[in-house]
């Protein structure tokens, strides 16, 4: 199913998208469809996460849930938010591509540095979830009105979700939209059918937990060393990195066309058993990231067991009562 754009997304000037662009990148370190549909990143997330049922649904819920907050306007249409626009093909499939394998990871790096930023800021916000004893502060990990994602000052618990839904949505979009688990076609390799890495790991260069502990130039190089030369995300006309937003994708390996494995109907994900390994991937990852987190407020919260209590108030429903 093609990736379509959201009810209410506005037609602004490709100056004004441009300048916008600008303006939600830069406000990421307060530090595009672009993906699974809604239902998808919800199924992954819950089937990642052992949280109680309350906080999981603020989380995860296809509609309201903070891991889909990154495909309404005006994050839709910022291709790092959903790991977009890293495509690439190497000569011997596409001797003249317009991308070079440089310009595909710059994508993608532009891509993690968005989760990076995003578990930096969790982090920060974590504090606020428990006092300087350790014990849970009830006003700011209560849930009993919903959170909303609008990237304001708040209660904490709510603050940590947004995050945290913000950094991982396009990690898990990264699993749909390229060709990192995926197997390609029969018949030749080329723009409607590029190669499949047929991976089932975690990708190495998605260590975000190790890489917000490092200056942003040491994990940029380790990243760009560990992208594989034929790992590719799919075009789509949303901004890249640099601000451009292509017409279309004609002469690309396209987001819709070619890669895409956001639902079971994607073109992608008809040839073999595609979307299950990119949910199963997805799936993956995201326990890979709480577990990593959860692991960092123990580290960078000792005091007090103030990081356990963190842990815990993050996963209960009333975490006031539930975590001594």
């Amino acid at each position: 199913m093609p990736r379509r754009m959201p009810p209410g997304l506005p037609r602004t000037s490709c100056t004004a998208r441009a300048a916008l662009l600008a303006a939600v990148l830069a406000t990421v370190p307060i530090g595009a469809a672009h993906a699974f549909t809604g239902g998808n990143h919800e199924d992954i997330t819950r089937a990642a996460l052992p949280w109680e049922p309350v906080t999981l649904t603020e989380m995860a819920d296809a509609q309201d849930g903070a891991i889909n907050a990154n495909d309404r306007p005006p994050y839709f249409d910022v291709g790092p938010l959903h790991c977009d626009n890293a495509d690439y093909l190497a000569p011997r499939y596409a001797p003249d591509y317009p991308r070079t394998r440089d310009e595909a990871t710059t994508e993608l790096i532009a891509c993690i540095r968005t989760s990076v930023t995003r578990f930096r800021n969790a982090l920060e916000a974590a504090d606020g979830l428990v006092d300087a004893d350790g014990k849970v502060r009830a006003d700011q990990s209560d849930l009993s009105s919903p959170c909303t994602w609008e990237e304001k000052p708040g209660r904490a618990k709510c603050a940590v979700l947004e995050q945290l839904g913000r950094g991982w949505h396009q990690l898990e979009d990264f699993y749909s939209h390229s060709n990192w688990s995926d197997r390609p076609a029969p018949g030749p390799i080329g723009l409607d059918n590029p190669p499949g890495l047929e991976r089932t790991d975690v990708a190495p260069f998605l260590d975000i937990r190790r890489y917000s502990a490092m200056n942003d130039a040491d994990w940029t190089r380790d990243a760009r060393e560990r992208i594989p030369a034929e790992l590719a995300t799919g075009c789509y006309p949303d901004f890249d990195s640099t601000g451009v937003k292509p017409a279309d994708c004609d002469g690309r390996v396209a987001h819709n066309r070619a890669l895409n494995k956001d639902t079971p109907a994607s073109a992608r994900s008809k040839t073999g058993d595609n979307f299950r390994r990119a949910t199963a991937g997805a799936t993956a990852e995201i326990t890979r990231q709480w577990n990593d987190f959860k692991a960092e407020l123990l580290a960078k919260y000792p005091d007090h067991r103030r990081g356990a209590q963190m842990v815990c108030a993050l996963v209960h429903d009333d975490p006031a009562g539930a975590c001594p």
